[in-house]
């Protein structure tokens, strides 16, 4: 485990390890395979499926920075999270997810359940008599997402995995929202951490990806080669743009944080704002939780508008600071209506289940200056009710 501040982590891997040249950054290995040194002698790279100079770079910022021992890119967030249970679940296997997840989860898990691939429980894992009697039933697996997407719900993680260990199940906890700079859940007591690097990670919206961070270096090495046996893994463009992203995670983090925390403080003084969502709100009921297991509250947030439908659509249309747009954590800032957008998959009826209602709005606070993101939610709000 390394003893360098996150800080450091992200910004000094793999500065300085060119040999051919003494490039200070490291160079882009486009290349799909590798020479044997001579034959019979596999080298360390062979063919980039299996591994590639870029990606192991950025598996070790990333398993670094989470405190791991090991890490597997994907191409993708679902990716990660579909090679995570292709590794460790069969037809008679329960995991345990829960029911107010992103809804490329939601999707991924129901659908593989109903083709038999596993079993699949979604329960509100606040509800402590619910998640006891998930639990009664032996789970191989357990997902948490806390902060969880998009209502911020928070999940206490050192005691769901010590109820965890009693029923010998394992838990990956979606660190999507937070990234290590807020959260460390292997240090929490998890077995993974699974990110969406797309997110904040990389944090500029122009690359897709995924990683499963590994407390051991065994399931590190079962996953590295279930990533090779489904062709889940990253390529080595998108996993250079990933590492030159994560540069400036830390810088990044505090100022989304920063704006956000302004974007709460108005957001609370609107009469077309009912409930608002987010874990530095003392009345939020994960905030004490948060408070212990996280070193900030981040910066995405949600919010029931407290207008109409057609106000509410008005609205979003008026905005030219916040995108509609899907994903998060880039430096632009959006806006979303999860119900229609993010978690359409979901049905009526799950939706229901979870919360999401058709009022219910995400922002993503990106690194505009606050004062003009706060002027720009302003004047939508004024034209919102002068037009109805």
């Amino acid at each position: 485990m390394s003893t360098r501040k996150p800080a450091t982590i992200a910004v000094r891997t793999g500065i300085e390890s060119d040999t051919q040249h003494h490039a200070v950054v490291p160079p882009i290995y486009l290349s799909t395979n590798y020479g044997f040194p001579a034959f019979g002698e596999v080298p360390k790279y062979d063919y980039t499926r299996s591994g590639n100079p870029n990606r192991g770079l950025l598996e070790t910022a990333l398993f670094e920075l989470e405190s791991g021992k090991g890490a597997v890119v994907t191409n993708c967030g679902t990716s990660a999270l579909n090679l995570w249970v292709s590794a460790f679940l069969g037809p008679d296997d329960l995991i345990v997810a829960p029911h107010d997840c992103y809804g490329g989860t939601y999707r991924l898990f129901n659908t593989r359940a109903n083709k038999g691939d596993f079993k699949v429980e979604f329960v509100d894992q606040s509800d402590q008599q619910a998640f006891a009697a998930a639990l009664a039933k032996k789970p191989k697996l357990i997902l948490l997402e806390t902060p969880s997407n998009p209502l911020v719900r928070v999940v206490d993680i050192a005691k769901v995995c010590e109820q965890a260990k009693q029923v010998g199940a394992l838990v990956a906890v979606d660190n999507t929202f937070l990234t290590p700079v807020f959260q460390k859940p292997l240090e929490l007591g998890a077995d993974f951490v699974i990110h969406s690097t797309t997110k904040y990670i990389n944090g500029h919206s122009d690359v897709i990806g995924g990683v499963v961070i590994t407390k051991t270096e065994e399931h590190a090495e079962e996953l590295a080669w279930w990533g090779n046996c489904i062709g889940a893994t990253g390529t080595p463009f998108d996993s250079y743009m990933t590492l030159r992203g994560i540069r400036t995670l830390g810088a990044r983090m505090k100022v989304h944080e920063e704006s956000s925390s302004r974007i709460l403080s108005y957001l609370q003084t609107q009469e077309l704002v009912g409930s608002i969502y987010h874990p530095s709100l003392p009345e939020h009921p994960g905030h004490e939780i948060a408070k212990k297991q996280q070193s900030g509250f981040g910066s995405m947030l949600s919010f029931e508008f407290a207008g109409s439908f057609e106000q509410l659509k008005y609205f979003v249309g008026e905005l030219a600071l916040f995108s509609l747009a899907e994903s998060l954590g880039g430096v632009e800032s959006l806006i979303c209506h999860p119900a229609s957008m993010t978690h359409r998959a979901m049905g009526e009826e799950a939706l229901a289940e979870a919360g999401v209602s058709q009022q219910l709005l995400r922002l993503s606070v990106g690194l505009e200056d606050a004062d003009d993101l706060i002027e720009d939610l302003q004047q939508a709000f004024a034209k919102a009710k002068e037009a109805f």
